[in-house]
This record gives C-alpha cells, structure tokens and sequence, in this order.
C-alpha cells in the first residue's frame, strides 16, 4: 500500500513539473521536505555505480579531514593539563592533589551535563554555525588557562572548557550519520575518532616542545601550553565556517543532483535524517522511554570510563622501564598507534558484517586481559604490554559503540538526542577516573586498575552480551509478525514517524 502510494504521489508530481528542469524540480523537492526526484533514473546499474562511488569520495574529502582535525584539536585541549602537571602546574598555582584531581573532575562535569541538549542546538543553528561558535568559545576558555594564577581560576576555566567542548563529539557524529548509509558510517566514525589516538601518540611531545618557552613573557611553560595550543583551537574555529557543511538538504558545495542522490540513498536505507523535522518534546521523551538508550549507555560508560583512565598510568609504567624525556615519550606513541590501526579496521569490518555487538564482546576481551595484567604483574615489561592490549580493547570500542547506537536509532531529532545521552552518561564516569589513580599507590594503581577492569567485564562486556541478545531478540519478534499491530489504522506518513518502532526497521546486531 505504502509503495503505491509512494508512485501516485511521485506520478502526481511528475506531472506538476512538465517542462521543469531537473535540477529545479529538485530544489523544489527539498524545500517542501519530499523525495527528489531520481536524477539517474535514465542511467544503467553500472553507471549509477560509478556515480555512487565518486560521490562516496566527495563526501569523504569534504567532511571527514575537517571534522577531524576538530576531534584532534578537541582532545589535545582537555588532555593537556596532565602534560601542564609535569612541567609545574601544580606548584606553581600552589595546588594540593585533591584540588588537581577536582579540576580534572570538573570538566566532565558541564561536559556531560550539557552534551543532550547539544544536538538539538545542532540541528536548529545548523553545522557551520554551531560547531565553529563552539570552538572559538573553547579556544578561548583553553587560551585562559595559561592565564590563571590559582585553583579557582583553574577550575573556573576548566569548567566552561567541558561546557563549550560538549557539543563537538556527539555533534559530529550525529552530522556524520545524517549524511551516510549505516553500512558505510563505521569506518567514517573510527577515522574521526583515531585523532584522539593520535593526540595521545603526540600530545606529550607537543607539550615538552611548548614547554621550552619557559619564562617567556613572564609566563611558565604549562602555561603556554595551554596558551599555544587554545590560540590554534581559536584559529581552528574562525576557518570552520567554510570548512564544515551544513546537511545534505542544505549543503552548498553539492550540485541538486548531488544532494537528491544524497537524500534518496538516505531514504533507501530508511533514514530520514535529511527531512526537515521540527522539534517536539515528544522525541525528548522517545528517547528517554527507549530501553535502547541506556543499554548503549551502559556499555558506552564502560569504554569511556577506560579511555580516559588511560593516559593517567602510562607515563608512569614508562617511567617503570627507566626511561626518561623524549624517549619516554616516543615509548608512549605505540600503544596509541596500535590503537587506531584495530579502530579504523574495526570500523571497515562492522561495516560490511553488521556484527557490531560481536564485535564489542571480541574486542573488549582484548582490553580485559590488558587490565588483568596491569593488575596482576609487577613486572614493567609486562605491564607495558597490558598497555598495549588496554588501548586495543577501548578505542576501537567507542568508535564502534556509538556507530551501533546510531544505527539502532531513527528519527531526526531523536538519534542526536539519543546520541547526547549515551555520550554524556558515558563521559560523565571521567569525574570516576579522574579520582581512581592514588599518587601514594603508584606504580601498581590497584585501585585504579580494579576499577577499570571491573567497568570493562560488568559494563563494557557484560553490557554488549545483554543488548546484542536484545536486539537478536526483537528482530526476530518483528520476523515473524509480533509487531505489526503497531501500525494498524496508521497512515503512510504516521508510519514514517514511528522511526526505528517500525516494523520493518531491521536492528543491526
């Protein structure tokens, strides 16, 4: 019914468009929020495939360096502070650890607080106002942290650091899901999120470069570290207006026929992320009543909770194996590396398989022997590795756990806020990581590493396990017809509005 309904409305018009050319008829199409007319539809398989693929490659170069770039620049900022403790910060600002540990544990305060409301900010100020107004604010507050002479104005900064950086990690990736098919989403998700590998890999030897202007201008050099790199960020910021796109339906550098072709494959794959939705409370509310939101909350907490407990102990297990300055640095760049390689292989092979939750309960499995060895062996050669096996098994899991929420999500409004409270509830565990690494337990962080590992079993693998069986669960339910009564005496486009409660949504497992 829905089908023929679909080819009556397309025939009616076609017909109002008689003597309308394509790409105004296309326009048309999308300023009224409906399907485009096909601009290929004269085209053979073959050469509809090659158009495909060089518009996969023009979305890829024009959206995912930039974005990037963002993340990179994003995670050197909130980062860099332990890099500012090693060259003085702590003395200098007359600091005792517990108010160190409280400016940690702020950031993740407003950062978490703040990142469910960010998407729906997205969608309503567009891309390339909201992402660029958010990175000129934190460049500043980054930049205000080299200005600080005391704890509260430490904590001050760091503060409104989370609150103007909530927006930047879900947006992004809400906005790159709006613009591809789910198969194709997971490796455009783990290149993004291999920047914050990379930072890891490099930030220390940024730092320790920085940090040889010590004296200049009177000021130390934690502190232009974060002068320098905030100064960067607040660059990085006035050049995205013209370096990020809006979505697809309002893209500039697309043709009509580029944006149509981007729209109906969205449609295809039975997104409707590039419709012009307003926002309602009730999709607020859908995504708060969804038991998928805080099971991917769940297992997202348990990878993030790890990730950011990480960069606290690896300076000190290097330090373990004697040594010192820039080769203790270079030693701190390959467990980062190995961690984004599997991360960006993580996300090819999720993509083509589908198997997301597998490839949760796998991998974490990796990161769980990691921890169990930093827990049990006092041995320095050994905990180095556990570095190794921790990185692999938390990386490529955020990437992969918020392309597998994203995936199990439909709806405009309700994915962005979905995807808000997933990474707020799962960033809001930094305040827990911040606190768990005792300076007196140093170099075994039982502590420290007990929890991590615990997060990682109960939440982490335990998680993936319980809402991969959900999910199998469902589909098969909506296989063999237990769902359809949803839709009863529902109208074409009520059906479209159910989003992921359709019947025909199928969960990717």
């Amino acid at each position: 019914m829905a089908v023929d309904s679909d080819h009556e409305r397309q025939t009616s018009d076609d017909e109002k468009n008689v003597g309308v050319d394509i790409p105004t008829q296309i326009e048309q199409a999308i300023g009224h929020g409906q399907l485009p007319p096909d601009p290929d539809a004269h085209l053979s398989e073959e050469e509809r495939a090659r158009i495909d693929r060089k518009l996969l490659w023009k979305l890829d170069l024009r959206l995912i360096p930039w974005l990037t770039l963002l993340y990179l620049a994003s995670f050197l900022d909130r980062t860099n502070i332990g890099n500012a403790k090693i060259d003085g910060l702590i003395t200098d600002l007359h600091m005792t650890p517990g108010q160190y540990n409280a400016a940690l544990s702020i950031f993740f305060v407003s950062y978490s607080c703040f990142e469910p409301l960010t998407n729906i900010l997205l969608k309503r100020f567009r891309p390339s106002v909201f992402l660029p107004a958010t990175m000129i604010l934190w460049g500043i507050c980054m930049t205000t942290m080299g200005l600080v002479h005391n704890f509260s104005g430490l904590a001050a900064a760091r503060w409104f650091l989370g609150l103007t950086e909530a927006g930047l990690f879900p947006g992004v990736n809400y906005y790159l899901s709006c613009w591809y098919k789910r198969s194709e989403f997971g490796i455009r998700a783990a290149i993004f999120f291999s920047a914050a590998a990379v930072a890891g890999s490099f930030g220390g030897l940024l730092a320790a470069a920085i940090a040889q202007m010590d004296g200049i201008g009177g000021k130390r050099g934690w502190a232009w570290i974060f002068i320098l790199e905030g100064l960067a960020t607040f660059l990085i910021g006035l050049a995205s207006p013209w370096m990020v796109h809006d979505f697809p339906d309002d893209a500039k550098f697309l043709s009509p026929e580029d944006r149509a072709r981007v729209i109906r494959r969205l449609k295809a794959d039975k997104q409707s992320s590039a419709e012009h939705e307003q926002f309602k409370m009730e999709y607020f509310w859908a995504a708060v009543k969804d038991w998928k939101t805080w099971c991917f909350a769940i297992v997202y907490m348990g990878a993030d909770g790890a990730l950011y407990a990480f960069s606290l102990f690896l300076p000190t297990i290097i330090s373990e194996l004697g040594f010192t300055s820039t080769v203790a640095n270079l030693l701190s760049v390959p467990p980062y590396a190995a961690a984004a390689i599997l991360t960006i292989s993580v996300g090819y092979f999720a993509d083509r398989t589908r198997l997301r939750g597998w490839c949760n309960i796998c991998v974490s499995l990796l990161g769980i022997i990691g921890f169990s060895m930093l827990l049990g062996s006092k041995k320095a050669g050994v905990k180095y590795a556990g570095t190794f096996l921790g990185a692999l098994g938390i990386y490529p899991l955020i990437a992969n756990t918020i392309t597998w929420a994203s995936n199990n999500i439909e709806g405009v409004y309700k994915r962005g806020i979905v995807l808000g409270f997933v990474i707020g509830w799962g960033n809001i565990n930094g305040v827990v990581s911040s606190n768990i690494y005792i300076a007196k337990q140093a170099p075994d962080f039982k502590t420290g590493h007990g929890v991590v590992l615990g997060y990682m079993v109960v939440f982490l693998l335990g998680g993936s396990i319980v809402t991969h069986f959900l999910l199998v669960n469902e589909n098969k339910k909506r296989a063999a017809g237990k769902r359809d009564h949803w839709i009863e005496g529902k109208s074409e486009a009520e059906i479209e509005k159910l989003g992921d409660k359709r019947p025909d949504f199928i969960y990717t497992t």
